[in-house]
C-alpha cells in the first residue's frame, strides 16, 4: 500500500449516496457517516484508502475496495453489510455491529475487533482473525483458507462448508459446528456446544477440550491427538476416527471404523447400527 501523496479528509460529516465513490489515495479521519439523507455507499470502488477513527450508521459502506485500511472505527448495528467484495485489507480495533458484515472478501486481515454480527465472513477466502471476540451466527459460511487466533466467539452454526482452515488458541461457544468442513485443524482450544463437526472430512484437534452432547458423528479422517472431553455423550457415531483421549469420555457409540484410546468410557454402545461398525474403543 502506498504511503505518500495522500490526501486528508478529517471531520467532516457525509451522509449522501456515494460520498466518496472512487475515493483514491486518501486518509479519512474522524469523520461521522450518518444523517438525514440516508445515503448508501459512501467509500464504493476506494482504492489506497486509510479509514481511521470514523464513525458508521449507514449502509453498504466499503464495497469493492481494495488495498484499504479501517482502523478504530465504529460500525453501529445500522451499518448493514459494511465491507463486501474488498480485496487486499486490514481492518484493526474496529467495531462491527451490523448484520453481514464481511462477505465475499479475499486478503482481509482482522485483528483486535469486537463483533456482533449475523451472517459474518460468508464465502470469503485468505482471512486473518487475530484477537478478536465475534457473536454471530452461520460465522464464516462456505469461507476457504481461514487462519484463526485469540478468538473468542459465541453463536451457532459456526465454520458450516469451510474449507482449509487453521484455528489456535481459541474459544468457542457454538452448535453445530464445522458442519461439512474440510481439512480444519484446531489447537489449544475451548469448544463448547452441541452436535460438534458431524460430515465433517479431515478434522483434526489438538490439545483441545470439547464440551457438549452427541459430537463428532458422521465424520471422515477425523484426529483427535491429546483431547479433553466433558458431558460428550453418544460421541463419535458412524464416525472413521483415531483418537488418543485425556480422561473420560461419557459415551461413545457405534464408531464405524478406526481406534479410539481414552482413559475411561461411562458407556460403550455398539447396537441398532445402520453401518457395518468396526471402530475400537480401547481403554489406556
Amino acid at each position: 500500500m502506498k504511503l505518500h501523496e495522500r490526501k486528508t479528509l478529517e471531520g467532516l460529516t457525509l451522509d449522501e449516496e456515494r460520498a466518496l465513490y472512487n475515493l483514491n489515495d486518501a486518509v479519512v479521519k474522524n469523520c461521522v457517516f450518518a444523517g438525514p439523507a440516508d445515503g448508501e455507499s459512501a467509500l464504493k470502488e476506494c482504492r489506497n484508502v486509510a479509514v481511521e477513527g470514523c464513525s458508521f450508521s449507514l449502509r453498504y459502506p466499503v464495497w469493492h475496495a481494495k488495498d484499504f485500511t479501517v482502523s478504530n472505527c465504529d460500525m453501529d448495528e445500522k451499518t448493514r453489510a459494511a465491507l463486501w467484495y474488498c480485496k487486499s485489507g486490514v481492518i484493526d480495533g474496529c467495531t462491527l455491529g451490523g448484520i453481514k458484515a464481511l462477505r465475499e472478501c479475499s486478503e482481509i486481515v482482522v485483528n483486535g475487533c469486537k463483533i456482533v454480527s449475523p451472517e459474518f465472513g460468508w464465502r470469503c477466502r485468505n482471512i486473518i482473525l487475530d484477537d478478536c471476540d465475534a457473536v454471530s451466527e452461520y460465522f464464516m459460511f462456505e469461507s476457504k483458507n481461514l487462519t484463526l487466533k485469540n478468538v473468542k466467539f459465541n453463536g451457532k452454526y459456526s465454520f458450516q462448508y469451510v474449507k482449509d482452515a487453521l484455528i489456535e488458541d481459541c474459544d468457542f461457544s457454538t452448535k453445530d459446528a464445522f458442519w461439512h468442513s474440510k481439512n480444519i485443524t484446531v489447537k489449544n482450544s475451548v469448544l463448547r456446544g452441541e452436535y460438534l463437526g458431524w460430515y465433517s472430512e479431515g478434522l483434526t484437534l489438538i490439545n483441545c477440550l470439547i464440551t457438549g452432547t452427541q459430537p463428532l458423528c458422521y465424520c471422515k479422517k477425523l484426529t483427535l491427538i491429546n483431547c479433553r472431553t466433558e458431558g460428550c455423550d453418544l460421541s463419535f457415531e458412524y464416525s472413521d476416527v483415531k483418537a488418543d483421549i485425556s480422561g473420560e469420555v461419557l459415551s461413545v457409540k457405534n464408531p464405524k471404523k478406526g481406534r479410539i484410546v481414552a482413559d475411561g468410557y461411562g458407556e460403550i454402545i455398539f447396537d441398532s447400527s445402520l453401518y457395518p461398525c468396526k471402530g475400537k474403543v480401547l481403554k489406556r
